[in-house]
């Protein structure tokens, strides 16, 4: 039996490498172009850039399933149009690692509305939460910037406690304390420079009790869960959308 156990354990750490860490060795090899997604959806409308991680890009979802398609696709649908969606992502990413797309992109243009949402590898890489501050402070003033330096057209979103997935079920009750730990910082930040805060931790814990809200990898959210975001921000959103 405690063999077994053993072998549990390191099947375990094996997956946690796999899920987080591996992608980590893929951003070094290929190009920083091709976690960079752009679709120009009209001639005319509202511009949108999406900076994040795997929750941006939606990891384990197709594209359309993410929370930067269906929070468009909800304007539209508003009748509010929509030039362009530009989304710059990948799973692995850290603060650091985000920072370093945006500068490899080169982003000519500024966007009508940006959106934020970094740090669970941060956390699950042990970095120090101090260094995130740091990050968290630029990064956010880079969305800023490419807001047009309007800060009423960037909103951020809370991590997500992946503690309460199957993947982070081992040790839910640490992973959801540094979840916490995490989001008291980029919340802080976040209001100290006037940007909008959006919490989407309480959401995400619902997928302890609802299997349908995590994806078939086990950790990352489904579209039901990115559509339960989406419908929280929408009603403020929309208003800063509508003072374009």
């Amino acid at each position: 039996m405690q063999f077994m156990t053993l072998n549990l354990l390191k099947l375990f750490s094996i997956l946690s490498v796999i899920l987080f860490s591996d992608c980590e060795k893929k951003e070094k090899m290929e190009p920083v172009e091709s976690y960079i997604v752009h679709t120009s959806i009209n001639t005319t409308g509202m511009s949108y850039l999406a900076l994040g991680d795997s929750y941006t890009k939606a990891e384990c979802e197709i594209l359309t399933n993410s929370y930067p398609y269906k929070l468009t696709e909800k304007f539209q649908a508003m009748g509010i149009k929509v030039s362009s969606r530009t989304i710059i992502a990948q799973t692995g990413w850290r603060t650091d690692n985000l920072k370093d797309a945006i500068d490899a992109a080169s982003l000519e243009d500024t966007f009508d509305l940006v959106s934020l949402l970094i740090g669970v590898n941060n956390q699950f890489q042990g970095k120090s939460p101090e260094n995130y501050r740091l990050e968290f402070r630029d990064l956010l003033a880079t969305a800023v910037y490419y807001a047009k330096g309007r800060k009423d057209k960037v909103f951020v979103l809370s991590i997500p406690d992946y503690g309460a997935t199957p993947f982070g079920s081992r040790n839910p009750t640490y992973i959801g304390q540094q979840i916490d730990l995490f989001n008291a910082i980029n919340k802080e930040v976040t209001d100290s420079m006037g940007v909008k805060y959006f919490d989407i931790t309480l959401l995400s814990r619902d997928a302890k009790k609802d299997a349908t809200l995590t994806c078939k990898d086990n950790l990352h959210p489904s579209g039901k869960m990115y559509g339960r975001w989406v419908d929280l921000m929408l009603p403020e959103v929309v208003s800063m959308v509508a003072k374009l």
